[in-house]
């Protein structure tokens, strides 16, 4: 049995976690954390109440984050102190913020991804592959779209795309960045030759996408050793 607390437990992300882990009996959740003065403090969340004291990570295995770039770094904070395994999944992180992941990832197992869907993680092995097929004269292009309340932009996982697709060409891949209504998540990479373009397109349905990734995380990463890793890790790829 997995001990699982879950940073933001309140929030969109957080409370999806909390709903899909609790019917696998592989969980047991012993800890919901929110920011001190949320007014939700106090309150019953399940069989438990949540809480804003990290010294509830006394009481569970791995630790589950999907908030933003502030709560995540005391979230780094907390998982250092404690000893416990780390499932990240915040985007929007800065340079200081990715740097300190790294350190405390010398302390304790981190799983770190700005997508956690297989699709996605499929996706990032096959693209590079493509562009390098395709060769210099195929010209690529990005585009992504979340919904409105999105608060980074260009998403973290198009940023990935990005940076992978620059590896393999060893050119920018320009990124363009759309936040319309309730979008999920579409992120959608445009290759272009003179005479023919391919377009790959992931469109995500429902935040579960994420969440049962992070679950999947959480399984795995229970018992590894100190380090850092990637959904690549976790699936296998």
């Amino acid at each position: 049995m997995i001990k699982l607390g879950i940073a933001g437990a309140c929030g969109k992300m957080g409370r999806r976690i909390y709903e899909l882990a609790s019917r696998d009996k592989d969980f047991e959740i012993n800890l919901a954390l929110e920011k001190k003065g949320t007014p939700l403090i106090g309150r019953e969340l399940g069989k438990l109440k949540i809480s804003s004291s990290p010294d509830g990570l006394f009481l569970i295995d791995v630790f589950v984050d999907f908030t933003v770039p502030e709560a995540t770094e005391q979230n780094l904070d907390y998982v250092a102190r404690y000893k416990k395994a780390y499932v990240l999944g915040t985007t929007g992180l800065n340079d200081a913020q990715l740097k300190k992941i790294d350190e405390v990832s010398k302390v304790v197992p981190v799983v770190f991804s700005p997508n956690m869907s297989v699709g996605i993680n499929t996706l990032f092995n096959i693209v590079p592959e493509l562009a390098k097929r395709l060769g210099p004269d195929y010209a690529i292009e990005i585009v992504e779209a979340h919904h409105k309340a999105k608060k980074d932009a260009p998403s973290g996982t198009a940023k990935k795309f990005g940076q992978l697709l620059a590896d393999a060409t060893k050119k920018e891949i320009p990124i363009h960045a759309i936040r319309l209504g309730d979008i999920v998540g579409d992120h959608t990479i445009i290759f272009c030759g003179n005479s023919e373009r391919i377009e790959i397109k992931h469109q995500a349905h429902s935040r579960d996408l994420f969440a049962l990734g992070a679950i999947k995380a959480a399984k795995w990463v229970m018992g590894k050793p100190a380090g850092l890793y990637s959904m690549q890790d976790v699936l296998g790829k």
